[in-house]
């Protein structure tokens, strides 16, 4: 795990090879593995293949999702308010761990947020997917992860560790 972490980076650009089916399989599993409170499991997952779709979800923010048109998958990460309070999180723990599958997949990611931004100024960018993809109201989107082999190939800089945001014991 702390090998996918040190090599994991956010990918903005990708090749436009399409997933072997067997990877989308490990990934559909991984979601459906991730945790959630109580075991309420109030995440709903949309995996977006077409082109054109994603070049539509590709405009659900202003700006920092645009790359979404070139890559291969997009999974739209969403949680029912109505099973659970804590939907948020439990859809940010799916996030990241489909990240996490895909880097051991040797596939690029990159986390979009969707819950809290704004397509324009009328229109929220959960609000934008949630009509595009005919979303039910109660289900609320919290992010998109575009998915799909990294076109960027340079090397993950070494991190320069915060060790001075961890405390033992107290805060002080």
């Amino acid at each position: 795990m702390i090998e996918l972490l040190r090599q994991r980076k956010s990918i903005r650009k990708y090749t436009g090879q399409k997933i072997e089916p067997e990877k989308i399989e490990i990934l559909k599993e991984a979601l459906l593995r991730s945790p959630s409170s109580w075991d309420r499991e109030p995440c709903e997952f949309i995996f977006v293949d077409d082109k054109e779709l994603l070049e539509k979800l590709s405009l659900a923010k202003t700006h920092g999702s645009q790359f979404l048109a070139d890559a291969a998958l997009g999974i739209i990460v969403c949680g029912d308010n109505e099973k659970s309070d804590v939907w948020v999180e439990d859809c940010s723990i799916a996030s990241i761990i489909i990240q996490l599958t895909a880097q051991s997949l040797g596939l690029g990611s990159c986390w979009i947020q969707i819950r809290n931004r704004m397509h324009n100024e009328a229109v929220t960018s959960g609000e934008y997917v949630q009509q595009l993809l005919q979303i039910p109201e109660f289900i609320k989107v919290e992010s998109i992860i575009s998915i799909g082999y990294a076109e960027e190939h340079e090397e993950n800089e070494k991190k320069e560790l915060q060790y001075n945001k961890i405390r033992i014991n107290t805060f002080e």
